[in-house]
């Protein structure tokens, strides 16, 4: 029996093989690029692609939202993260499960952060089942999960940990080999941890990662280092490092160093919630009692960081001061590099502990930029296409252009004019497709709705 042609079209319809056009009306546009907002500007989006971008744009056969009073700007991207092991409050290898990979990108993505990169804790439950790819190519709801794969670290101390996956050469001579199996899972940069951790660990050997950098760059392998020292980002600066993965906080960058940088193209991505996580709960932030910070929480952990016990401890931390004046030297020193003309790219860290929230550590991440000294304007660049040219993706994400994908986050006020708006999330679109789902959280995180 032979189909009819509208029972075929019909069918190749609900199998999401046609190309639907939309025509998003009457938005401020913010398009990731480092240019002025525009005002009543309309988008044309083909499929999954923009297709037209200007003021009056028609379009007879497409399905309209008129957004008139809304700002648009592209998804987040957040390029230091940690996803999977992190469950309640706990972190550890059993929490790695497809489900629960699955539960955090979609958490991400109520966020507004549409791809985000796992800087080195990943495990192969990712790269031999597909899960990776899959995310990737957007056949599974939720963020786009790039990966570094296992990272490198100095020998184990503590063959016990979860972290019993990371490659931790004892001398340089073993770096090929370990290269050989990282690369081979194909990882968006090569993860490595330099520094001692505050004096609890032995630094990673020049020898050793100068071997690593070296590995990395002949199977064109961009490198991140964990660092913390200025003396430290000099030495691997000179041997080739690509990217600062955390802020440099003992002391101010001098000129050296920004020049080293910037000559060697090196990108920063200062993670400053972390170094404010290490103490912020103890001063009781008024975004702690926010439902936006609340629900981007595991459960537990928001009875754990808001108990006077917990709250007393950290003040009473011998830390404590420590951290407060190390995250202060990462605000001084973000706008040191980035009036250096050195790229700055949004990372946070969040996931690999349950006090670093995933999704609101990405939008207070912005509002420390902003504190920082740089301008609404350039921490949206920052947040989106900066960070879209650490994954290697800008060619279709991080800015709201013709041609590219249509992944984008239409906000109920400008965060040009309060960068804590972006935290106002209307809409969340992926490729080309609102996720109504999505909508109905950010309804629930913006009115605090327990449902």
């Amino acid at each position: 029996m032979k189909l009819s042609y509208s029972i075929l079209f019909s069918l190749w319809v609900s199998a999401g093989f046609a190309q639907e056009t939309v025509l998003i009306q009457n938005v401020t546009l913010i398009d990731g690029t480092g240019k002025p907002a525009q005002k009543s500007v309309d988008v044309l989006i083909d499929g999954d692609r923009i297709l037209k971008i200007g003021k009056g744009l028609e379009s007879k056969d497409s399905r309209k939202f008129d957004m008139k009073g809304k700002t648009m700007i592209p998804s987040f991207i957040s390029a230091h993260t940690h996803v999977g092991t992190l469950k309640g409050n706990t972190s550890s290898a059993e929490n790695y499960t497809r489900e629960n990979i699955l539960r955090q990108l979609e958490h991400y993505q109520g966020y507004g952060i549409n791809s985000v990169l796992v800087m080195g804790t990943d495990r192969p439950l990712i790269f031999e089942n597909g899960l990776r790819d899959s995310t990737v190519a957007g056949l599974l709801p939720g963020a786009r999960l790039f990966s570094a794969g296992y990272g490198f670290n100095v020998p184990d101390s503590n063959p016990g940990s979860w972290m019993n996956l990371l490659l931790r050469p004892e001398s340089e001579d073993q770096v090929p080999a370990m290269m050989n199996n990282l690369a081979a899972v194909k990882p968006t940069t090569v993860k490595m941890w330099v520094d001692d951790h505050g004096g609890k660990a032995s630094k990673m050997k020049p020898e050793i990662y100068s071997r690593i950098i070296s590995e990395a760059h002949k199977r064109n392998i961009s490198v991140t280092a964990h660092l913390f020292y200025v003396e430290d980002a000099k030495k691997l600066v000179m041997a080739g490092l690509d990217i600062i993965g955390h802020s440099i906080r003992d002391q101010e960058v001098d000129d050296e160093l920004l020049k080293l940088m910037k000559e060697k193209n090196v990108t920063y991505i200062p993670t400053l919630t972390l170094d404010h996580y290490a103490y912020i709960y103890a001063d009781q932030p008024e975004w702690m009692s926010s439902d936006f910070f609340k629900r981007s929480l595991e459960p537990g952990v928001y009875e754990m960081i808001s108990d006077k016990t917990y709250q007393d401890k950290i003040r009473n931390s011998p830390d404590y001061e420590k951290n407060k004046k190390a995250a202060k030297t990462a605000l001084i020193n973000l706008k040191k590099v980035f009036d250096a003309g050195i790229i700055v790219a949004l990372g946070t860290d969040s996931g690999a502990f349950p006090i670093r929230p995933q999704g609101f550590s990405e939008h207070y991440e912005m509002e420390l930029m902003v504190q920082a000294g740089i301008k609404p304007l350039d921490v949206i660049r920052i947040s989106t296409l900066n960070a879209a040219r650490v994954l290697g993706i800008d060619k279709d994400y991080g800015s709201i252009e013709i041609g590219k994908k249509a992944d984008f986050v239409l906000l109920e006020a400008n965060p040009l004019t309060d960068i804590m708006n972006t935290r106002k999330i209307e809409a969340v679109w992926k490729n080309g497709k609102q996720d109504t789902d999505l909508v109905k959280q950010s309804d629930r995180i913006q009115s605090g709705s327990k449902n």
